[in-house]
């Protein structure tokens, strides 16, 4: 209704003026009877109220149309009057939705090729990478240590860019199956041996319970784990020498706990490590961060249908707790 006056305010305005315009000029020459005067206004009145009426209620449907949000694009294809200007309107809703639909798909195979262009991209890299570290092997320390220490970080970096094209397609990308969390642990920690010798931070396994499995993605999970683990020392280096990574069940749900007694989070930090880029305080201290770790972390968590917790103190270090499905999901061997 508020858009049907709208339309027609002028309409209602002019018709108003005109009235008033013609009893003035019959006023000024001479014609004072007011009963038909105000007998021709009520007429007036009452066509253009029944004109208006009838307008409104024969386009109800378009007006409310044009009012109301879509709930869904395929509510586009909606017919809704037969007058012309309805039909207008839902043709021009139909040519909308179909040059969106064909965007959408020129958008969707870009991001396909670009992100096959970055996995292969990646591989690629990592291929000269494993042949620098080969040939590091042979060199004399600390040379030898030092170049293998770049290329993990060159890695690392590889990794990051890698999954973070993934996460834009990550619903077709993961495969849900059951997952040992001790297997995944160790391998994470094998994987960064070398990691954790270099900066002396070394972790410690705690499990409350032996062979806990949980629904999720191994891929994924890996990568969400080396993340934490990768934080938990870059900032504990220099002020601890271990980190703590345990295992447990909680309320029916398994648990996955990274902990590291460093430098810990500012209070004004908290709410902002999960943003993209987002580097804070300690990424100013620590110049390798990226602000890129948690938030992929947080997404993928988020995708997988997993929690992530954090606490935090300054000066005493930081808790990343990761908690799975209910205990249906698990079973132990």
């Amino acid at each position: 209704m508020k858009l049907f006056l709208k339309e027609h305010a002028l309409l209602i305005t002019v018709q108003l003026v005109q009235f008033f315009m013609i009893l003035a000029i019959y006023w000024l020459d001479g014609y004072r009877h007011l009963l038909p005067a105000l007998y021709g206004i009520f007429l007036g009145l009452f066509f253009l109220t029944a004109y208006l009426a009838y307008h409104y209620f024969s386009r109800r449907k378009f007006y409310k149309r044009l009012t109301e949000e879509l709930a869904t694009l395929d509510d586009s294809f909606q017919t809704t009057e037969n007058s012309p200007i309805s039909q207008a309107l839902d043709h021009l809703l139909k040519d909308q939705y179909r040059h969106y639909q064909t965007r959408i798909k020129e958008l969707e195979s870009r991001q396909e090729e670009h992100l096959k262009f970055m996995d292969q991209w990646v591989h690629q890299m990592k291929t000269p990478l494993s042949v620098i570290e080969l040939i590091a092997q042979n060199l004399d320390e600390p040379d030898s240590s030092s170049i293998r220490e770049e290329t993990d970080r060159m890695k690392t970096g590889l990794n990051t860019i890698l999954y973070m094209a993934r996460l834009r397609t990550i619903e077709k990308d993961f495969h849900i199956k059951p997952v040992h969390l001790s297997k995944i642990i160790h391998e994470v920690n094998g994987e960064n041996k070398r990691f954790y010798i270099r900066n002396g931070v070394y972790p410690n396994l705690l499990q409350e319970k032996q062979d806990m499995i949980v629904e999720t993605d191994e891929k994924w999970l890996f990568f969400m784990l080396s993340q934490l683990i990768n934080n938990a020392v870059k900032y504990s280096r220099g002020k601890s020498n271990r980190i703590d990574i345990a295992i447990f069940e909680k309320n029916g749900e398994a648990v996955l706990e990274v902990k590291d007694f460093g430098a810990g989070i500012p209070e004004a930090d908290k709410r902002r490590v999960f943003e993209p880029f987002y580097t804070g305080e300690n990424g100013r201290k620590f110049r390798e961060s990226t602000g890129m770790g948690l938030y992929l972390t947080k997404e993928a968590a988020d995708h997988l249908g997993h929690r992530i917790e954090l606490e935090s103190k300054l000066g005493e270090g930081s808790l990343f707790r990761l908690i799975f499905g209910k205990t249906q999901n698990l079973t132990a061997l």
